[in-house]
This record gives C-alpha cells, structure tokens and sequence, in this order.
C-alpha cells in the first residue's frame, strides 16, 4: 500500500470516470485529495443510489467504488479565497486531475498554464469527453453519449433491431484506466527527467481506440464493418446459442479450427459432420455456415447449460456461459484471483468493492471507504497552516462547508 505513498493528487472532477481513474493511484498508496461538491450526482444520491437496470439498493455503491482511499474535501473555487487555498494544494501536489470542461478550468483559473507556474513540476490530468481541441471541446458528455458516437453501439447492432442498452459507465471505467496509464507514464517521465507535463486523455479517442480491431479496417479500407443476424455469421463455431434451459453459452472454437474442430463435434456426439463434404475444411464451413449454425442450433438446445457446463469444460475447447451479475460475483475463478475485497464502512457495515485490476506481487493495494461529504475539509487545511479560527472564518464566508 505504500508503492506511490508520498505521491500527492489534487482531483476537480464529477461523475464517474475521473473519480476512477485517481482511486486507481489511491488504491497504491497517493494521497488523494477529492474537492468535492454536493451537486455531483453521484455524490447526491448517497441517500438512496438507484443503480441501471433495476440494482435499487440505499448503499451508494458506485460512490464507494470510484472514491475509495481518497480524502475528501469542499472548496468554492469561485470564490478568491477558494482558489487562493486551491493553489497552495497544488504547489506541493504531483498531480492535477480534472474532468472539467475546458471553459470552466478557464473560468476558476485552473488552466495549465495558470498551475505550471506555480510548480513546473506538476503532472496536468484532463479527463475530458471529446478532447480538449475542436469543435465539440466544451461539449458535454457521458459515457453513453460516447458508446453511440465512438461506433460501439453501431458494431453491436443486429440489423433491423434498435441499438442495445450499455452497461453504467463501461466507457468511463476504460478511459479511467487510460488516464490511469498516462498519469502513471508522465510521473515515470518526470523521475528520469524532473520535467512535469499535461497528460490529456478523451473518453472519445479512448472509445475509438478500443474498437482498434474494427476502425483499423476502416481507416484502411474506408469501409463500414457489416452488420449481421447471428444465423448470417460465416463463423457458427464462434456464436452464442441457447440452451435447453432457456440459458445462453458462448463458443469461440475458431483459433486453431483444424485442431479444435474434431474435438468439438466429438463432444457433442455429432462425429458424422467430419464426415460431411459440406464441412470438410475451414473453407467449406465458411461456405455452408447456415447449414452448420442450423444444426449447432439444434444440438445446443438438447441440453441444459450446466449439463454443456460439464462436456465443454472436461474438452479444453474455448467457450463460456452467459453469466448473470450474481453469477459473476460468486464465479469461483473470480474469487480465486480477488476481483472483489472487502471493506469494513462506518454506515453500512461489512461489505465489498470491485479489487483494483491489477495485482502485485509485493505490493498491497490498499481499501478505505470514501470519504464523506467534507470529511478531510479541516484535517487537510490545518496540514497547508490554516489555524481553526481561520477554517471557521472560511466557513462562514462559504468558502468550504
């Protein structure tokens, strides 16, 4: 827990992604520093937290998830006094992060070129949704407004069927791990060199990269990738299909097709396709694959998915179940590898968050709740050398809560 201890993070930011991406240093040991601000949303609805898809639960869980480890603190940085305390923050911090729109950094005076004087050594985060240049810099813009815009709910679509629902944050959570990486990257930098810089990373150009397999044929070819029905793929050994308990597993027996393919129609008790002309090479099962995807149909449905779950895993072939969310919180391969820790809250009790994804050998990641609403506001002060009668006299001109 103490890999990035001495490491001091200042983080402007709201909603989810941002937040993320500087626990991820936290949970290594940084001193996290959150200004925080009761109208962020995530932050308002830590009476009852209403999570996607029906989740209805009064713990904030996202909350905890995205600002464990971190300090939090109030400050009004539209206020003289607010910014004033802002900029002896950042004259002893390694890190700058913000999500903020390029507008508002220029409206409270948090542009780098406004910190960078103030220490030339500071590592300048922006976590922005469609880049800090162009056209649409200061638009606004959410994980989901990115899942349409980056081509992800495109290359998910069925034909003729509306785009589908994403999960809470997918793009967030990923480009959080990006501005994780470059932050990381710019500090590696700074230690060889001493020189500190500004590390920019978009949810948009993020969202775009992760689709590198399918927008590396476009900017080769110009062309679109074509959309098609599960039946249409030419690849039926790479598909999903149902179960006879109404359940959905996963085959992905395409890499090395010639080794996998007599294992596979083995397994299902169907070896007379090795001898089908139809489907006697790599080529012919392309050619005849609705033929093929037909007859995987009707074999999937003949047994239940635990019943799959016994042939598929005793073969060594590549496949997995559809899981449900409390299947996957209890998959024991998960558990195996802590995914999942647990964290002792002073409201809720007992309970766990999602595990930093990556692990060390010899260094612990460490786990504390987030903090509440203003709870570090006075402790983190009184470090900068502010006396109790000076917080006081911030309170009362509402500089902090």
């Amino acid at each position: 827990m103490d890999g990035l201890k001495g490491i001091k993070v200042i983080e402007v930011t709201k909603a989810v992604g941002a937040p993320m991406a500087s626990r991820l240093l936290a949970d290594w040991g940084a001193d996290v520093i959150k200004i925080d601000h009761e109208a962020d949303f995530v932050r308002k609805r830590r009476d009852k937290y209403v999570g996607s898809r029906g989740i209805v639960t009064n713990i904030n869980y996202v909350l905890q998830n995205i600002s464990c480890n971190k300090r939090g603190i109030t400050l009004d940085l539209s206020k003289d006094a607010g910014r004033e305390i802002m900029y002896k923050l950042i004259e002893k911090a390694d890190v700058f992060m913000s999500n903020l729109l390029p507008r508002q950094l220029e409206k409270f005076k948090l542009e780098y070129k406004a910190l960078c004087p103030l220490n030339p050594k500071l590592i300048y985060a922006c976590f922005t949704g469609f880049g800090r240049k162009g056209p649409d810099k200061n638009a606004p813009a959410y994980g989901t407004v990115i899942d349409a815009r980056s081509g992800l709910l495109h290359v998910l679509q069925v034909p003729g069927t509306a785009p589908v629902q994403m999960p809470l944050a997918h793009s967030d959570f990923t480009t959080a791990l990006a501005l994780a990486y470059g932050i990381m990257m710019a500090l590696f930098i700074r230690e060889r060199t001493g020189v500190g810089q500004e590390v920019d990373v978009s949810l948009f150009d993020t969202g775009v990269w992760t689709l590198a397999g399918d927008i590396g044929g476009a900017l080769v070819t110009g062309q679109d990738r074509r959309g098609v029905e599960r039946k249409d793929s030419t690849t039926p050994t790479m598909c999903h299909y149902q179960t006879k308990d109404g359940r959905w597993l996963y085959l992905m027996v395409v890499p090395q097709t010639e080794r996998y393919w007599p294992i596979f129609c083995k397994i299902i008790d169907r070896e007379d396709l090795l001898q089908d002309p139809r489907f006697e090479s790599p080529e012919k099962r392309v050619e005849n694959h609705l033929a093929l995807f037909n007859i995987l149909e009707e074999v999937i449905l003949t047994k239940t998915l635990d019943e799959w779950r016994l042939i598929l895993n005793k073969s060594g072939l590549p496949w997995a179940p559809v899981q449900t969310l409390p299947e996957v919180i209890n998959d024991p391969q998960a558990r195996a590898n802590d995914f999942f820790v647990p964290l002792d809250h002073p409201t809720y009790g007992r309970m766990e968050i999602l595990a930093n994804p990556v692990k060390l050998s010899k260094t612990q990641a460490t786990v504390r709740p987030a903090p509440e609403f203003s709870e570090h506001t006075d402790e983190v002060l009184m470090e900068l050398g502010y006396t109790r009668e000076d917080i006081a006299k911030l309170r009362e001109q509402a500089v902090i809560v």
